[in-house]
């Protein structure tokens, strides 16, 4: 029997299918005037990072890539619970992050930063704003999974200690170095044996609502407790603002298909609003208390439905509006280089707290730094906002 022609036409099928999507990539570019992307490989130096980045560049702008990619996610994650790199399907519809897995799962690469690296800079930031009489409150928000295990797979059990080596270890080096720290781990390991109420968003890698407010009460209750401010004259109503939301980690699919498939999740928000005149809480840059940190301070704040997360939450518990700097994924070092660009945010600053997720003890954007303070400023005569 002859197979030469059937052995032919799946040849010619087979080049077909591996040359066809470059050459019609190349015609779409040539027909906008553009510089073919396959041919920039020839425009840099053969490095493993110029050819990585070369290697992504044509997967992002690829229209095979684009038109095909929705689909085969679709398929993978319905048959096979895959959702990509950075993403994890876990139990009962909750949703994972991959780094944040793999800070709990995973030894530090080489280019990690340590512990040690974030106590140095803890430490010299406390000291320099002790030199000029002012407190700092530290608040690591955790990971996702250093409180729900259990429901990234039942192999897992609520936890009875904080999971993560390097958290323990930059917790107990805060404490033999006199550093101020909110315990949100043993905070959330007791609400969780009080209460079934999620600390977590099943579809999102931030706190609930209900996990928000018991860390801005937290705060406030130490921050009170120490002496260093005395409730506030302002009063703060709170209005019941459910919204209906599709998580960070559920977007992070981008696949129509998929998320037409995942239904809202509801957060049971509270806003708060001043009680004379009555408008939204918003942030005042005179306030003496200011707090930095990153998504976790955004969401519910910035995000629908506003003025429902953590820094209006702690206004209210202080009884006085708050000054903030938010940067999602920059807590440990982009909040205080800003803040050394607005040194009027300190003008009238007593009291700083400092909010970075878990994982940035390793994986922070640009690393724990040293950053010096602004230079001091003139101090005002404008008072602050009250009753």
């Amino acid at each position: 029997m002859n197979t030469s022609a059937p052995n032919g036409f799946l040849i010619v099928v087979f080049l077909g299918m591996l040359a066809g999507p470059p050459l019609v990539q190349t015609v779409v570019e040539a027909r906008r005037g553009e510089w073919p992307r396959a041919l920039q490989v020839f425009t840099q130096r053969p490095t493993p990072e110029n050819l990585r980045a070369y290697d992504k560049s044509l997967e992002d702008s690829s229209m095979t890539v684009r038109a095909l990619r929705p689909w085969m996610q679709a398929a993978q994650f319905l048959a096979l619970r895959e959702a990509g790199e950075k993403l994890l399907v876990g139990r009962n519809g909750w949703f994972f992050y991959q780094p944040g897995v793999g800070f709990l799962t995973q030894r530090p690469k080489s280019r990690d930063t340590t512990p040690r690296d974030a106590l140095a800079a803890v430490l010299h930031f406390r000291d320099q704003l002790a030199s000029r009489g002012l407190r700092l409150l530290v608040m690591p928000a955790p990971n996702k999974e250093s409180i729900y295990p259990e429901m990234l797979t039942r192999l897992a059990a609520a936890p009875g200690r904080i999971i993560g080596v390097e958290t323990r270890s930059f917790l107990a080096q805060c404490e033999n170095a006199g550093v101020e720290v909110v315990d949100l781990f043993a905070l959330y390991r007791e609400a969780r044996q009080a209460s079934a109420i999620p600390l977590y968003l099943a579809q999102d890698s931030h706190w609930s609502p209900a996990g928000m407010e018991l860390a801005a009460a937290a705060v406030a209750d130490r921050i009170l407790a120490r002496g260093w401010l005395t409730r506030g004259p302002v009063s703060y109503n709170g209005l019941p603002r459910p919204v209906q939301r599709v998580g960070d980690l559920a977007r992070m699919l981008r696949s129509p298909e998929i998320e037409k498939r995942i239904a809202p999740e509801t957060a049971a928000c509270t806003q708060i609003m001043e009680r004379d005149p009555g408008a939204l809480y918003t942030d005042d840059p005179a306030s003496d208390v200011l707090v930095l940190g990153d998504s976790f301070l955004r969401i519910y704040q910035q995000d629908e439905p506003g003025s429902a997360g953590f820094v209006a939450h702690l206004a209210r518990a202080l009884g006085r509006p708050l000054a903030s700097i938010v940067n999602d994924g920059g807590a440990s070092t982009l909040v205080r280089q800003e803040l050394f660009r607005r040194p009027q945010l300190l003008a009238h600053a007593k009291v700083l707290v400092w909010e970075f997720v878990e994982r940035d003890l390793r994986l922070g954007t640009e690393g724990w730094q040293i950053v010096p303070l602004p230079p001091e400023v003139a101090t005002t005569q404008t008072p602050r906002r009250s009753d």
